[in-house]
């Protein structure tokens, strides 16, 4: 039965696909579907039949679209699992059928191409069947089984058939999700190409629809915050559509119809007992745990995947239940153990306390004041309503809404005892880039930086749920090269009341070995040190992937996204768009401007942390430099290009000269403006570039549908940092940038040889 859903999953994938290739098949075209293409042909309008151009539509259909694109990335990534990991698959997927949108946009739009592929997703994410999901896990799980990468708890699988005909088969699935999201953009892209090529001010309309752009992205931000469900981000949506076909009322009854169908799937319910809650990072599950009708605990559940467990570990609780915890199972709980190497600590810094397990014991175990450091508002909200110590309301307890790398870089205080716990993300920290929330809390610079906030005597004890050998061997390598002692190291099992973990006991070898005078604990240390591990290669700031055995682009990575190149081009030549048509100058500033873009995200987040309010912060500045340069380019028009490239490399050579921790500056100030000189000042001179460049083509489509298609393979690029580090990825922009300059260059001359041969005829004569 699993295959059969499977299979059905493939082809309805492959008949959206075909139908929306169909939709935009090339003009005169033949079609043997009469019916349909009659049918089809009720839902088609031109921009003129909304009302025809107006500043307030081009803002409407800007806003829009960029709210449906963060939509799209947070839905999708949270309900098919390969996408919480590799979000900007979806992005690329978007700048796609932008891209193509815009290509098109002289030719009717047609509601279907967004109706169509919604539903699809709205069915394939939604639907309450439990076939349907398994299939869709499977196929998302299975390629792991081609990959170096330890996500999923799948690690790398033997590569026998069985396996490598899962992954391709997984692989698939991607690509049918990857066109199915790049058609319901091509509409989209349409309008915007559209209203773009027909505002009398160019520039200005550039401007209206980056800032209108800013408003969707400040809107979807705020919702997240709010911790509203994708059934209002729907609403929304719906509501701008049904807004922006007000004058077409079969169409805004059609786009009102799907938008809400959407509404009623993704408010569905998930099952008895069970709450659904969506934070600013991940959709949380929450289910309670029962013992004969008793409450013992709760489950939580993100994207789908086990995540972490609410447990009750008080006196009280042990008591009433001694056959939970025999043979002295409560001493030797995971969340006890920290504190038999070190009693009674004076401070304590839980870093990733969750809903507060750890928060909990060291105060059972009589911390005196305990700073809890959580990146998730959710998850704190949750431990503070839901966990039966109650270990957030203690006035001993200091709560820290931050990132973990974040914290520690910046504070001052020191402590007695600093508790990794379980810190383990199952997200990534942005759409524009693969690093995960945690990655940059397990380098090597991060380890330093917190050994340097233990007090004399202090210990420091790292807490991971270590499924494969290599990531226990690199969480090993890069305790003892910072510490320079090899770290006491204890591997706890599992029990039908606690969650197991390997422990790294690191810091002051004295006290260690004081603990350790303790018979018990040294035979319990001795019975469960015997660890399995496997070299890797240690994880820095500038290859943060820790969960990646080796520099190198997974095998993965690489398969999908050839299968996307390939998707890319019968997207391009289907739909009438040679990739002849492309006009390279723009195309290599959006894909140098994407990988500048990834590289700015990826280092903001080391220097201020991978949070959400970061992450919307510099996406929202780079948005607002973009209108600076436009401004100076609409003060002084006849601005010279070459300047401004002359400035692009100047400050990408700044960039990569200048090391991350130059910025690590008292100020906060300070940080902020130094960095933002040094590493958004590219984008300023870029957009000069753009600007200038775009309204020499006369703002037509097709020099926006270039430089987003140029974007998408940016996108894929972002992945060489996975093999040559972060820094690296300057390289590529600057090279990217040259070529633009010399395709530039090119047209110039081209234009310049084709406007002198009239002059030359005219002379002969």
């Amino acid at each position: 039965m699993e295959r059969i859903w499977v299979g059905l999953v493939l082809v309805i994938g492959i008949y959206v696909n075909l139908f929306g290739l169909w939709l935009y098949r090339k003009p005169g075209e033949i079609s043997g579907w009469r019916w349909l293409q009659r049918w089809v042909a009720n839902f088609e309008f031109s921009p003129e039949a909304l009302g025809g151009f107006s500043y307030s539509r081009l803002a409407l259909i800007s806003l829009f679209g960029l709210f449906l694109e963060l939509l799209m990335i947070r839905w999708v990534s949270s309900e098919i699992t390969i996408f919480a990991y590799f979000k900007n698959f979806v992005l690329i997927a978007c700048y796609l059928g932008f891209g193509l949108g815009c290509y098109l946009s002289r030719r009717p739009i047609n509601l279907m191409a967004l109706c169509a592929p919604l539903i699809t997703l709205g069915l394939l994410c939604e639907f309450p069947s439990d076939g349907l999901r398994d299939a869709v896990r499977q196929l998302a799980g299975s390629i792991g089984a081609i990959s170096q990468v330890d996500y999923w708890g799948v690690p790398s699988l033997p590569l026998n058939i069985h396996n490598v005909a899962g992954a391709f088969s997984g692989s698939f699935f991607v690509v049918c999700v990857f066109g199915v999201i790049a058609l319901l953009f091509i509409p989209v892209g349409q309008l915007v190409g559209w209203f773009l090529e027909h505002a009398s001010d160019g520039i200005f309309g550039y401007t209206v629809n980056i800032l209108a752009s800013l408003a969707g992205i400040v809107l979807f931000t705020l919702l997240c915050f709010e911790f509203q469900p994708p059934s209002i981000w729907f609403l929304v949506a719906g509501a701008a559509a049904g807004c922006l076909l007000w004058k077409l009322p079969k169409l805004r009854w059609a786009a009102l119809a799907t938008f809400f169908l959407c509404v009623v799937l993704t408010s569905l319910s998930v099952g008895q007992d069970t709450k659904v809650y969506w934070s600013p990072y991940q959709k949380l599950t929450v289910r309670p745990e029962r013992d004969k009708g008793e409450l013992v605990g709760w489950q939580i559940r993100t994207n789908s995947t086990w995540y972490q467990q609410i447990l009750d570990l008080s006196d009280r609780f042990v008591a009433a239940h001694p056959d939970r915890f025999r043979n002295g199972a409560i001493k030797w709980n995971p969340y006890n153990l920290p504190y038999l190497f070190y009693s009674h600590p004076a401070s304590v810094l839980v870093l990733g306390s969750g809903t507060g397990n750890d928060v909990a014991a060291a105060l059972r175990n009589g911390a005196g004041d305990v700073t809890a450091v959580e990146i998730d508002p959710l998850i704190l909200q949750l431990g503070r309503k839901l966990h039966p110590e109650q270990p957030y309301s203690s006035p001993r307890v200091h709560t820290i809404l931050n990132d973990a790398r974040s914290y520690v870089q910046n504070t001052d205080q020191h402590f007695d005892l600093i508790v990794f716990s379980l810190l383990d993300s199952h997200t990534t920290s942005s759409y524009y880039s693969t690093i995960r929330i945690d990655n940059y809390v397990y380098t090597s610079e991060a380890l330093r930086r917190t050994k340097a906030l233990l007090k004399p005597g202090g210990l420091m004890i790292i807490k991971f749920a270590v499924l494969t050998p290599w990531i226990g061997g690199r969480l090993n390598e890069l305790a003892q090269a910072v510490f320079d002692n090899p770290p006491l190291r204890i591997a706890t099992a599992q029990t039908s009341y606690t969650t197991p973990g390997y422990f790294l006991i690191l810091g002051s070898q004295q006290r260690i070995a004081d603990a350790l005078k303790d018979p018990e604990l040294a035979a319990y240390v001795a019975a469960n040190s015997n660890v399995q591990t496997q070299s890797a290669a240690l994880t820095t700031d500038d290859w943060p992937y820790f969960y990646q055995h080796e520099p190198g682009i997974p095998a993965s990575v690489i398969i999908i996204s050839a299968a996307l190149i390939v998707l890319c081009c019968i997207f391009l030549g289907k739909t009438g768009t040679p990739i002849g048509s492309l006009q390279w100058h723009f195309f290599f500033l959006g894909t140098a401007f994407m990988l500048l873009e990834a590289q700015i995200v990826s280092r903001m987040a080391l220097l201020f942390g991978t949070t959400w309010v970061v992450n919307s912060i510099v996406i929202s500045g780079l948005m607002v430099v973009i209108v600076a340069a436009n401004l100076i380019v609409h003060w002084r028009p006849n601005i010279a290009v070459k300047f401004a490239y002359i400035g692009i490399f100047a400050s990408i050579l700044a960039a990569y000269a200048i090391p991350p921790e130059a910025f690590f500056l008292g100020s906060l100030w300070a940080k902020v403006v130094a960095s933002t000189c040094a590493l958004c000042l590219p984008v300023f001179f870029a957009g000069i570039v753009f600007i200038v460049s775009f309204a020499r083509q006369g703002f037509r489509s097709e020099a926006l549908g270039s430089n987003l298609l140029g974007a998408l393979l940016g996108g894929m690029l972002e992945s060489v940092s996975m093999w040559t580090g972060m820094k690296s990825i300057l390289i590529l922009v600057a090279l990217f940038y040259a070529l633009s300059w010399i395709a530039l260059l090119r047209q110039t001359s081209r234009v310049e040889e084709r406007q002198a041969i009239p002059d030359s005829g005219t002379a002969l004569v």
